[in-house]
């Protein structure tokens, strides 16, 4: 489909709360935006999907086509995106499914849309079907109440912080299993792997916006108010880029999670979380409490 129809369909989208006419009308329609592999720039891509329990599933046909569609390539590296179903917008960690999952995940959506059975038909390529579940941690609970830009930090330090316990105890589970089956002669059991990864890569998503974010606009601010906290903004861009560094080394473990040497990947993930945990907690000491009287989100004109 080309681009001035992808964007005709998203303005009536958004224009009649999710209602579209032409070849959509009548079907369960979402906007996905995934973020752009090699530019870092948002994409939004009108696309099919059937409910399957608590997530939706979409799945990367591009009509039968030998290749696999843009959207699916940029959540492989940016599993972060946002999803627009009616009136409601949300974001969500993209996961696609792999093995015997995959395989009945694909027979429900062949049940409640037979397309996408004459579109795997027509490719060699095996369709991936992808859930699209909530970004948020297990047991997730941000502040009650943002209302400054210190509420801000402290919400996204606390997601961060989810985040990083369910990938350390995604991993311990997998590694725990896979160990388990090999020491039975068994195969690992697939799918964790790829979920593992996937959650992994969108902490590191966030981390990185949100660091970008603070050294490029919140500490240079700050720094012109306080310039008795050189030091303090200094420590803090050479942790950026140290934690940074870890990011990348775990990201490359992250490729081959599923013959990952499990003590190489569990040194690495206790370093970049004692390093992170730390950071944050100095951050909260000495920088938060400066931007309380900063209101959330920024006033125009203001100094937020």
């Amino acid at each position: 489909m080309s681009s001035s129809f992808h964007l005709s369909v998203i303005e009536e989208f958004r224009a009649h709360g999710g209602r579209v006419g032409g070849p959509f009308e009548g079907g369960d329609l979402l906007l996905l935006t995934t973020t752009g592999a090699r530019s870092g720039l948002p994409r939004t891509t009108p696309l099919g999907y059937v409910r399957h329990g608590g997530a939706l599933l979409v799945v990367a046909s591009n009509l039968g086509a030998p290749r696999h569609p843009a959207w699916y390539r940029n959540l492989l590296a940016r599993p972060l995106v946002r999803v627009e179903v009616g009136t409601r917008a949300f974001e969500a960690l993209a996961v696609p499914a792999e093995g015997p999952r995959r395989a009945e995940l694909f027979r429900e959506v062949v049940r409640v849309a037979p397309g996408y059975g004459d579109h795997q038909a027509a490719t060699a390529r095996e369709l991936p079907v992808v859930e699209l579940a909530s970004a948020e941690p297990a047991g997730w609970a941000g502040p009650r109440e943002v209302r400054t830009l210190a509420d801000k930090i402290l919400e996204v330090h606390a997601w961060l912080r989810g985040q990083l316990r369910q990938v350390t105890a995604e991993t311990e589970a997998y590694f725990t299993a896979r160990e388990a089956r090999q020491g039975a002669g068994a195969p690992p059991v697939p799918g964790l792997g790829l979920q593992i990864r996937q959650r992994c890569l969108a902490f590191c998503q966030t981390l990185r916006f949100h660091h970008d974010g603070e050294d490029g606009h919140v500490f240079p601010v700050m720094a012109g108010h306080h310039p008795e906290l050189a030091e303090v903004f200094a420590r803090l861009g050479a942790e950026h880029r140290a934690i940074a560094g870890v990011q990348e080394r775990l990201a490359a473990l992250l490729t081959g999670v599923g013959v990952a040497e499990p003590e190489v990947f569990r040194t690495e993930l206790r370093r970049m979380s004692a390093e992170l945990l730390a950071h944050l907690a100095y951050e909260e000491e000495t920088v938060v409490p400066l931007l309380a009287g900063v209101p959330w989100p920024p006033t125009p004109g203001g100094r937020g």
